[in-house]
């Protein structure tokens, strides 16, 4: 492992002393593992190690130490060889070790042998992102789609757990809504999870009722999305005045949120915030959070939040796009906003708008910047729409109506012909009442 991932973990450490001092919380003393095929993905894997050991001190335990293994072929048994498994137990019981993460996804095979190995709890990836969102989730759908997603997850390791799933625990992988819930009977288990898709039906549905409203309201949406931790709920709280949960940690937002913004010129749209992406986001996670995902793939206009202080901003980049496809919400206009700016190098600032054009660059933080945010919003949202002047008989009310209905209306007067409407329209539209256009 590297010395500047060693002291990226001390860092982690030290950070979050006080607070447990303060709490008298005994943290669990975590070993971190990741495995990688070759040479060439090895930056790759030490960029993922470190993000496992913030995801780790998220989660509530103190990543003590981090080892990267190399090998040719994963082991089908163990993931990362016999030799290597006695070594690193040998580590473990020296270090005091209470629970292993491991940076790959575990067969449930091989996450038996290592815990019969180790002689501690063993969770990969998937698991350790499964309990930061279960003790993140506090609305009654959010702690419901987390315990959906735990049940997907589990059920396939059922085989041999016996009596732990039915048991609250205080480590991770064993807590979350519903954990007392969780039976080692398959069937149950199955039962319990069509039970709480019907309720995130009901859920659905309501959302689609206000999703409905909003729109009937004129006004176009706009989404914030952004790899976690990268500044959204910051950005949402600075822009809409509004007072979503910011904290410097890993999903921190969990609940979607909507709230009206006002923009340059008298502008209005309205703006959602919801959970950050993660690179390799559980699968079990994006299915089960899919109608909270509803409020990006409706969008009118994505802002894509970048951290810029990041050492790999394109890294980040990737990852949420990556995400976005499997929504499908990949064909979304968006503006990428660097957030951060207030804690990063100039130069580098200058580099990330230049490489990516249309690009802004602001400090939810202080400010700075919001200006420029707004005007590129509503840029963007102009360039997808047409303004209209429109001379409309009084004998086509329908065609009044659905004006009003599909477009947003900047002057209506009435006039001995009928009634004169500016309205700005989507670009689609507009052909449909091409015979009203004024002076025709």
């Amino acid at each position: 492992m590297t010395d500047q991932t060693d002291q990226h973990i001390a860092r982690q450490r030290s950070r979050l002393t006080a607070s447990v001092t303060d709490l008298d919380v005994v943290r669990q003393r975590a070993l971190l593992i990741g495995v990688h095929h070759n040479t060439g993905d090895k930056h790759e894997a030490e960029r993922s190690l470190e993000e496992l050991a913030l995801l780790t001190d998220t989660a509530g335990s103190d990543p003590v130490d981090a080892v990267l293994v190399r090998r040719e072929r994963f082991n089908p048994a163990t993931l990362i060889g016999s030799g290597k498994l006695t070594e690193l137990r040998s580590e473990s019981k020296a270090s005091d070790i209470d629970v292993v993460v491991v940076d790959n996804p575990l067969s449930p095979a091989q996450q038996r042998n290592l815990q019969q190995a180790f002689e501690t709890d063993v969770v990969d990836r998937v698991a350790l992102i499964l309990d930061i969102f279960a003790q993140h989730a506090h609305t009654k759908e959010g702690m419901l789609q987390v315990e959906l997603a735990q049940h997907r997850y589990r059920l396939p390791r059922l085989s041999g757990k016996g009596v732990e799933l039915s048991r609250l625990g205080a480590g991770i992988g064993t807590r979350g809504p519903g954990e007392t819930k969780l039976e080692t009977d398959r069937r149950r288990i199955r039962e319990r999870m069509a039970k709480i898709q019907r309720e995130l039906k009901d859920a659905s549905r309501s959302r689609a009722t206000r999703s409905k409203s909003r729109q009937r309201s004129g006004l176009p949406t706009v989404g914030l999305v952004g790899y976690t931790n990268a500044g959204k709920s910051t950005l949402f709280n600075q822009a809409t005045d509004a007072t979503v949960l910011v904290e410097d940690r890993l999903f921190a937002t969990l609940d979607s949120t909507v709230r009206r913004l006002e923009l340059p010129e008298g502008h209005q749209v309205l703006m959602s915030d919801t959970v950050g992406f993660i690179r390799n986001l559980p699968h079990e996670l994006i299915e089960a959070f899919r109608s909270t995902l509803e409020e990006v793939t409706e969008a009118d206009l994505l802002l894509h939040v970048v951290d810029a202080s990041d050492s790999d901003p394109d890294r980040q980049i990737a990852a949420v796009r990556s995400v976005l496809d499997e929504i499908d919400a990949a064909d979304i206009p968006e503006i990428l906003v660097f957030n951060k700016t207030d804690i990063t190098a100039r130069a580098v600032v200058g580099r990330l708008v230049a490489t990516h054009p249309g690009s802004v660059a602001i400090s939810a933080l202080t400010g700075t910047g919001f200006d420029d945010l707004g005007a590129a919003i509503v840029s963007r949202l102009d360039a997808r729409t047409v303004e209209l002047d429109l001379l409309v008989p009084y004998d086509r009310g329908d065609v009044v109506a659905a004006l009003h209905r599909d477009g947003d209306i900047v002057k209506e007067s009435h006039v001995d012909e009928g009634t004169a409407i500016v309205v700005r329209i989507p670009v689609a539209s507009a052909g449909t009442y091409g015979s009203f256009t004024a002076g025709l």
